[in-house]
């Protein structure tokens, strides 16, 4: 049975990617996080016990239940995403723990796509420094609504509530420059434990929750777009039984919105409209099907509908233009994007050719500085772009919903990914410095 969307589900689901600089301690915090909470099997302990050698202190180190790969665990940094899954009696969670180094950006970007929360470390000592900002811009960028600024390493500073009340200042200072809806600031010490599945005993002075009991009070469900239907046809379901063979099913994940059975319809970009015969969910048909569902249509009229496009509510319609306007990273260590390049753009399940009709800004993303004199983007630049696409395509602004807001340019030959991009407004000839919502 599936909840509705008016209340929390019984067992919702938080992605949340971390990030940090170097040796911050986010692979040890997200250790100890699954370690003190004994949601490790026990292959993993055995795992983890048998490489003790590698810390050189004898000793089990609990990063190494994120640095999965060898090179990271030699290094002691964090190079891939690293992807794991745990759970509670209060809510399932998917971690992406992603790379901290400058040249590893666009790890995070792809880390951190998904992510209702970004929890992002900053070393006690350090304090704010520029990899922080640069996380914390990614976070912005990607408008992930809820931000854990972590200060951790509490221990090396003598657990100062000084020290704790410092950084925080110093990010409120940088992050009201950015759109981030929600930022909390929890001190801790990753290798201790202190504050991260129990409250610190050495932080008195600290009286909100660890960090454990954040993650599984954060309330995301008014996160989605509920108001806005949109689902984006991938497969078109034609039964060829006798007894279905009037069955017709436009399948997807609902990317917005609530469907139900009469609801008025439209199919963009053709602009047909319809109306919804009937709705079925993962266990067969049901009353309503929402966003992040998977669900399959069924209309009242035989409309031609095919892959890449979207079924929508004929109240609040999504964009359809052959014009672009977006903030990319770009991802592809052979080529730097440049004008006049030509991709394959996938948006909403639509693959279509497009080709880059402008670079109008590379962010500095540590300074938030705009180079408008740039020629090109290289591997992991982030800047604003335009593209004009070869056939219409429907969309809607990022800000307003990140699935059909979001798309990747995929190089022609290759075949790989070659960039990320989240559609904003056309910047106003009139101004020379955008708005914050249109970056």
């Amino acid at each position: 049975m599936t909840d509705s969307p008016g209340s929390a589900p019984e067992m919702d689901l938080l992605r949340f990617t971390t990030a940090g600089s170097v040796d911050d301690g986010k692979s040890t915090l997200i250790g100890r996080l699954l370690f003190d909470s004994k949601l490790i099997f026990e292959d993993q302990l055995e795992a983890l016990q048998a490489s003790a050698d590698l810390t050189g202190e004898g000793q089990i180190n609990l990063a190494n239940l994120t640095d999965g790969l060898r090179s990271e665990r030699e290094q002691g940094i964090t190079i891939d995403v690293a992807y794991r899954y745990f759970a509670t009696p209060r809510r399932k969670f998917i971690i992406a723990d992603a790379p901290g180094h400058v040249q590893y950006t666009r790890n995070m970007v792809t880390g951190a796509s998904t992510a209702n929360l970004a929890l992002i470390l900053v070393d006690a000592r350090q304090g704010v420094t520029s990899q922080t900002r640069r996380h914390a811009y990614i976070a912005s960028l990607l408008r992930i609504p809820h931000l854990v600024l972590c200060i951790n390493k509490m221990d090396l500073v003598g657990w100062s509530e000084e020290r704790f009340r410092e950084i925080r200042s110093d990010f409120e200072a940088f992050s009201a420059r950015m759109q981030i809806q929600d930022i909390t600031y929890i001190p801790a010490s990753a290798l201790q434990g202190d504050n991260v599945v129990e409250p610190s005993t050495h932080m008195p002075w600290y009286e909100g929750k660890c960090l454990l009991r954040h993650l599984e009070d954060v309330h995301i469900v008014n996160d989605r777009n509920f108001h806005e239907k949109r689902l984006p046809v991938q497969v078109v379901i034609r039964p060829h039984s006798d007894a279905h063979h009037d069955f017709r099913g436009y399948a997807g994940q609902v990317a917005g919105g609530i469907f139900r059975a009469g609801d008025p319809v439209m199919v963009v970009p053709s602009m047909k409209k319809s109306k919804v015969k009937a709705v079925h969910g993962p266990e067969g048909e049901t009353d309503e099907v929402f966003t992040p569902m998977s669900a399959t249509l069924e209309l009242e009229d035989d409309i031609d509908i095919g892959r890449g496009d979207m079924i929508v509510g004929q109240d609040y319609l999504p964009r359809v233009d052959y014009e672009l306007h977006a903030m990319a990273c770009w991802m592809d260590d052979r080529a730097p994007l440049r004008k006049g390049t030509k991709y394959l753009l996938k948006l909403n399940a639509r693959t279509t050719r497009a080709m880059v009709t402008q670079i109008a800004f590379k962010v500095d993303i540590e300074t938030l500085e705009k180079d408008r004199a740039a020629q090109s983007l290289d591997l992991n630049d982030i800047g604003r772009i335009a593209l004009r696409t070869l056939e219409p395509v429907a969309y809607d602004m990022y800000r307003r919903n990140r699935s059909t807001g979001a798309f990747i340019l995929v190089d022609e030959v290759t075949h790989q990914t070659a960039a990320v991009g989240m559609i904003c407004e056309p910047l106003p000839e009139s101004e020379t410095e955008p708005p914050e919502y249109m970056i």
